[in-house]
């Protein structure tokens, strides 16, 4: 029998007594506890991530199972197993904005390299208290450092 995928979509409706959008940290667990609850349905991980006027930037991995961790960064999907070395290697804490362009779209571009399943372009969200910006790197602009 041929296996489904199916899409869920939910919104997510809280507010907390001061009548304000919840912190990332809530956004978070409400997605650890449909993943929890979906654990045998679902076969996705999760990256939450966002900015609160509580604790700033935030990214949270939601691996399978529905397990919730706040991380510096997190990486998914299927090139992702190409980049862990290169991660952990090249991140350090306090990167400005261009920094953390330039890590993210390094990575990405590294995982697009290797993997045959990634590829095209790449598309950032800079997420900060003024709201997120989104930025594309065509595929004739994508980072080639590594074959130089």
């Amino acid at each position: 029998k041929k296996a489904r995928s199916r899409i869920v979509l939910i919104p997510i409706c809280v507010e907390d007594e001061t009548n304000e959008e919840p912190t990332v940290e809530v956004a978070s667990r409400i997605f650890q506890l449909f993943c929890y609850n979906n654990r045998d349905n679902l076969s996705a991980s999760i990256i939450c991530a966002g900015w609160d006027k509580i604790k700033g930037g935030q990214v949270y991995c939601l691996p399978l199972g529905g397990m919730c961790v706040r991380m510096p960064f997190a990486i998914g999907g299927s090139g992702s197993t190409y980049i862990y070395g290169h991660c952990d290697s090249t991140y350090k804490e306090g990167m400005s904005e261009q920094e953390c362009l330039k890590f993210v779209s390094d990575a990405v571009a590294i995982a697009m390299h290797r993997d045959g399943s990634s590829g095209g372009m790449i598309r950032l969200a800079v997420l900060t208290k003024d709201g997120c910006r989104r930025l594309n790197i065509p595929g004739n602009q994508l980072p080639t450092f590594w074959e130089k």
